[in-house]
């Protein structure tokens, strides 16, 4: 009765129940790993170089590879890409695994391999959130999968520190990337039992593409994706080794990531519930806000006490943002063009522009780090980048049509 109440009037079906629990499953192994990559690469070589190699390749693949499951989804069941998908991601923990103390050695091949399951595995995704929901049940998908995703890290970043300090050697990681293997076997099991969805049609993405000109709306959000990508494609890398750098521990990047999912979770849980359609607009400009404002906690020092305030206000920063602006998103897709015909196209055009915008922000690292002085120019450039969000909203608070306000 009481998860009933907290449902409200949402139905949860079948196929949704099991999209929210392969949501979490991924979000858990990702948060068990996928940080921890960095660190063991980081360990490895010293060099902010090659985090930043590595994240770009990363960022090249994913988006070329969204061309690709575009394509197979319109010709097979997009429950298969979505399988296809998580057998790469688990490929690419074998080959973590396989390179050991030799991975920083092979950058490029494991971006490739982590930057192809992401592409297959979130054009799935993606495409079956914006099929599965409907506009009113957007939103609480998104806040759950949210406090699922939150859930996961705040358990996986703990655990996986815990175990990685416990032993000397890389023994400790090769138990966490084996966990994480693990958990992307059980995610192909379950998506066996979802409905299976094919697709037919021509695949119309240059169509959709050049639609940026004819639907206002649609040249706005993705113009937005590409400053969510500018900010967050360098954030996502750089934090966790000013965490590790600042403790030389990785418990204490464990403990960030439970202040952070922590808060996160308790944030994913409420604010679906007071962010209406009328309240978005407003709702990623307060969240833009937090986020810029919590990057100078940080960075002119980042001592551990100021990155673990950081990471408390992004934690509530993000869900604030992100509730309403992926429900946003898909609500102008479907009043898109040929929305119902042509998701798919939909889905992969706005990865690229998201994807363009990740590849650019860790282009502009590499050049500042390779011209300039990079204990000068990081903080610099994040304060540059750091701005993504409120670009992200200069451009959402255009977005008009009958049902948005």
């Amino acid at each position: 009765m009481i998860f009933r109440k907290w449902l409200g009037e949402v139905e949860l079906t079948k196929d949704l129940s099991l999209l929210l629990f392969i949501g979490g499953i991924y979000s858990l192994s990702v948060a068990l790993s996928n940080t921890f990559v960095n660190i063991y690469l980081w360990k490895q070589s010293g060099e902010f170089i090659d985090l930043a190699v590595y994240n770009l390749s990363v960022v090249i693949f994913q988006p070329l590879t969204f061309i690709l499951a575009g394509r197979w989804a319109k010709k097979i069941d997009r429950v298969i890409v979505l399988r296809i998908g998580v057998i790469f991601l688990a490929l690419f923990y074998i080959s973590v695994l396989l390179f050991g103390d030799h991975a920083s050695r092979y950058l490029i091949v494991l971006g490739g391999l982590l930057g192809i399951g992401y592409g297959f595995y979130w054009l799935a995704f993606n495409v079956l959130t914006f099929e599965i929901t409907e506009p009113e049940t957007r939103d609480f998908f998104n806040g759950f999968l949210g406090t699922l995703s939150s859930g996961g890290g705040m358990i996986g970043p703990i655990l996986a520190g815990y175990i990685i300090s416990r032993f000397v050697s890389n023994l400790g990681y090769t138990i966490v990337f084996g966990l994480s293997l693990t958990l992307f076997a059980l995610a192909v099991v379950l998506s066996f039992f979802i409905k299976r969805r094919p697709a037919h049609g021509s695949y119309l993405l240059a169509r959709v593409l050049s639609q940026r000109k004819n639907d206002e709306n649609w040249r706005l959000i993705t113009t937005a994706h590409f400053f969510q990508g500018l900010r967050d494609g360098t954030f996502a890398f750089i934090i966790s080794v000013f965490v590790f750098v600042s403790t030389g521990s990785e418990f204490a990047l464990g403990t960030f990531g439970l202040i952070n999912s922590g808060i996160s979770f308790i944030a994913y849980s409420i604010v679906p519930k007071f962010i209406k359609n009328k309240f978005r607009k407003k709702a990623i400009l307060l969240g833009g806000i937090l986020l810029y404002g919590a990057i100078y906690i940080i960075v002119f020092d980042f001592s551990y006490v100021r990155l673990l305030i950081y990471a408390a206000v992004i934690a509530i920063a993000y869900p604030i943002v992100l509730v309403p602006y992926i429900s946003m998103t898909y609500d102008v897709i479907g009043k898109g063009w040929k929305a119902a015909e042509a998701r798919i196209e939909y889905i992969v055009v706005r990865e690229l522009f998201l994807n363009l915008g990740r590849i650019v922000s860790i282009l502009a690292f590499i050049g500042a780090i390779t011209f300039f002085n990079q204990d000068k120019s990081i903080p610099f450039l994040l304060m540059i980048l750091g701005a993504g969000y409120l670009c992200v909203f200069y451009f959402l608070r255009r977005v008009k049509f009958q049902s948005m306000t």
